[in-house]
């Protein structure tokens, strides 16, 4: 799945020249995070989310210093904060060097670019131009379509060594746990070192079409019964 697939392409954008009144209210009523900020050719400049607006002087939100984090502070991030927290136009708010992706770009990877960024959505770009944008919401959407087409696929008959091979091959695999299938009923005996290892079996047969229920007999090592 890449981000073509997921990504939405009816993008409510700005220009560099809107107020800073202007993008409280598309976010406010378009209920969205960020802004793209675009030209007139739709080639991306920046964008604005509601951390831009947070440290503002209308509502005495700047951001704080003390006399000695002024004194350790370099000039220009000084003067970046002030500009964020009274500026009246977009372009002096929004975040120049911003994360993007392009169509085929897999979700795998967007889902990093999260992560490694701490941010919630990245503009979708074909050679500078806006085509589309993926958030986290887009994420989940995706997650419940695929849901949904697990359980209309359910059906589909289950085979016991398409399970244990399906087992086999994740490393967290112990090895010494058998499975027993009958018609979509699975049974699991054996021992495993802890319950985390025990709890990921479960939820690999979980997600194997066709399995009805799960018997979970599996001991964990240091819960193991001890005979009288």
């Amino acid at each position: 799945m890449n981000a073509a697939d997921i990504m939405v392409t009816n993008v409510a954008t700005v220009r560099p020249d809107a107020s800073v009144k202007d993008v409280a209210e598309i976010l406010l009523a378009r209920r969205i995070s960020a802004l793209p900020v675009v030209d007139d050719a739709n080639d991306l400049l920046g964008i604005i989310s509601e951390a831009d607006l947070i440290h503002r002087a209308e509502v005495g939100t700047e951001r704080p210093y003390s006399w000695w984090v002024e004194f350790l502070t370099a000039r220009e991030a000084l003067a970046q904060d002030y500009i964020k927290a009274h500026a009246r136009l977009a372009a002096d708010i929004m975040t120049r060097k911003v994360v993007t992706v392009t169509a085929d770009t897999p979700v795998r990877e967007i889902v990093g670019l999260f992560e490694k960024h701490g941010i919630k959505r990245v503009p979708v770009v074909a050679k500078g131009k806006l085509i589309g944008i993926v958030s986290r919401a887009d994420l989940v959407q995706a997650l419940l379509r695929a849901q949904q087409g697990s359980q209309q696929s359910a059906e589909a008959k289950l085979s016991q060594g398409d399970a244990v091979a399906r087992l086999k091959s994740e490393p967290w695999w112990p090895g010494n746990v058998n499975v027993v299938i009958d018609n979509g009923a699975v049974e699991l005996w054996g021992v495993v070192e802890s319950q985390v290892q025990k709890d990921a079996i479960r939820v690999a047969l979980e997600t194997i079409p066709g399995v009805r229920t799960i018997s979970n007999k599996i001991y964990v090592q240091a819960h193991i019964p001890r005979a009288m």
